[in-house]
């Protein structure tokens, strides 16, 4: 608790201020006197926000990411795939393939009056590409991939990483609670989990395999905070698969996050 008063030239026109906590407590002259106490009887109180004094090191829980996962084809069809395999049928559903982010931390440390930052967590990134023609189908020991399928109904590629981003942000609104911002930087993906799920009338098989996708997943990303709305994407180093197939993944999308 700290107090301190502030006096002016006129007899008993005091102002005096305690803070406690979050809590702002001003005893301001005038109103009625009482004479047997002799002091003022008027009291202000108002509370102080905590974004006055942001902390150098705040962590937000449980992110959440939606958006949308494609990429981009530099294949060298039909060398690096078996004949009769295009561009065409390894074309991603726009609006079908998706990408979901949960992320269990992010931790945000000032470095230059808390408006540079640098900020990192860790999390899950969960992507599905659908594929325009449902009869592509992956083989595994060896990979390889033909026209195997015929009326499916979904047929799809997951890919599943344990990912670690870092990030420099920059909080252009710093002692506000809903930020206004950008951020870019580097994420680092293991690819933990991939598979190949298809339906057909009803019923659902799933095939488990790497299929020669790379363990690793390094990407370029960034993210954009405009208040209540943070909008986040991503782009691959190189391929994600580690032979034949030459497709460099992005994703964009929507963050729900307090920061």
């Amino acid at each position: 608790m700290t107090g301190f008063a502030q006096t002016d030239t006129l007899p008993k026109q005091t102002t005096d201020t305690i803070k406690i906590g979050g809590m702002v407590i001003i005893r301001e002259p005038g109103g009625n006197y009482d004479s047997t106490r002799k002091r003022d009887k008027i009291f202000r109180i108002s509370s102080r926000r905590s974004s006055d004094k942001p902390a150098n090191l705040s962590t937000n829980w449980w992110i959440f990411d939606i958006g949308f996962s494609n990429y981009v084809d530099n294949t060298n069809y039909p060398v690096a795939i078996a004949p009769g395999i295009g561009e065409e049928d390894m074309k991603a559903r726009a609006g079908k393939s998706r990408n979901i982010g949960i992320w269990v931390f992010m931790q945000r440390l000032n470095m230059i009056k808390h408006v540079v930052n640098l900020k990192y967590g860790l999390g899950l990134e969960l992507n599905n590409y659908h594929f325009d023609n449902k009869d592509i189908r992956f083989n595994k020991s060896p990979t390889m991939i033909d026209k195997g399928f015929t009326g499916l109904s979904k047929n799809k590629l997951a890919a599943d990483y344990l990912t670690v981003p870092i990030m420099l942000n920059f909080n252009f609104t710093p002692n506000k609670r809903q930020n206004f911002g950008v951020s870019a930087g580097v994420s680092a993906g293991w690819l933990y989990s991939a598979r190949q799920k298809v339906k057909n009338d009803g019923k659902v098989d799933k095939t488990k395999s790497d299929f020669d996708l790379r363990k690793w997943k390094l990407s370029y990303i960034g993210e954009i905070a405009l208040g209540p709305v943070k909008i986040y994407g991503s782009y691959a180093f190189k391929s994600m698969f580690e032979e034949g197939l030459d497709l460099t993944p992005y994703n964009v999308g929507l963050r729900f996050s307090n920061w």
